[in-house]
């Protein structure tokens, strides 16, 4: 099926880069796109008509980014407009980079949050399908996409988790968290919200690629178990322990691991629960680890 986009200006990005040797590549402020799967074993793949760039090979929904945009905004905004992808479909797991000094290209990954099926919405593409993964080194693929598939493929499956104890995070600063428990972890489950949404850098996990968006945990107990409830973005999960918040930490490692996620960070100088969580495969950080993101 194709969709006719609406006409509107041209966006001056949308023009050729040129490097100092003459070479030239497509998004005057540099370009994106966005690999999604399925979470079963499948990624959405582009099969680019025969007159365009590198026709007839197979890629990713993306294209140059508007002047001022930012990358992830661009390969949601570029996979929309081509493919009907839904932004609010899409939870972002990291970002690839490509810079080749004069002209960068953003490789935006992420896990269809609920089905959707592709609409072409543009004359560029022959096709739109869920390609099974191990079917995808089957296909004649764009080059630049064919160079970072085999390190995008082995982390398609990666899923950082970060499970923090709130009650050891706020207290290592002495601002006066003691006088209200409940909203010093409303202002943390903020900040919390807040890096969620812009992702860590890659580092922080000790993961490849450019930055990350985990999953996150952070666990309440006792008198912060009042603190008012984030937005439900689905980014951030609160726990608020009925009992042992130590217990309750213990918990939602486990379950992360079990569910497949990893790296496991577990946020606490609490050594007992440190020793607990590094037995179920976790890894344990500080609180300066968050307090420095924040």
């Amino acid at each position: 099926m194709y969709k006719r986009q609406p006409p509107g200006p041209r966006d001056p990005g949308d023009a050729w880069a040129v490097g100092p040797d003459g070479t030239k590549a497509w998004g005057r402020f540099g370009a994106a796109g966005l690999l999604v799967d399925d979470g079963a074993g499948r990624v959405l793949l582009q099969h680019r008509v025969e007159w365009s760039h590198h026709g007839g090979t197979w890629g990713i929904p993306g294209g140059a980014r508007h002047q001022g945009e930012a990358a992830v905004t661009a390969a949601l905004r570029e996979s929309a407009e081509e493919a009907g992808v839904p932004d609010d479909a899409i939870a972002l797991r990291h970002t690839a980079l490509l810079d080749l000094g004069f002209w960068t290209y953003t490789t935006v990954v992420g896990r269809a949050s609920r089905p959707f099926e592709p609409v072409i919405a543009d004359r560029e593409s022959l096709a739109l399908s869920w390609i099974p993964i191990d079917q995808v080194d089957d296909l004649p693929l764009h080059p630049g996409f064919g160079r970072s598939w085999p390190a995008l493929r082995a982390t398609v499956a990666t899923t950082p988790h970060v499970v923090v104890d709130a009650a050891n995070v706020v207290g290592s600063v002495p601002d006066g968290w003691w006088k209200d428990r409940a909203g010093a972890a409303s202002r943390l489950l903020a900040q919390v919200s807040a890096l969620a949404a812009g992702g860590v850098p890659a580092s922080l996990l000790d993961l490849p690629f450019a930055r990350w968006w985990p999953r996150w945990t952070v666990v309440l107990e006792g008198e912060a178990r009042a603190a008012a409830d984030v937005a439900a973005t689905g980014a951030v999960d609160v726990v608020r322990a009925p009992a042992s918040g130590d217990d309750a930490i213990v918990e939602s490692a486990r379950a992360a691991v079990q569910a497949g996620d990893g790296p496991v960070v577990v946020v606490t100088a609490d050594r007992e629960l440190r020793d607990r969580v590094e037995a179920l495969g976790a890894v344990v950080h500080g609180p300066s680890w968050l307090r420095d993101q924040l």
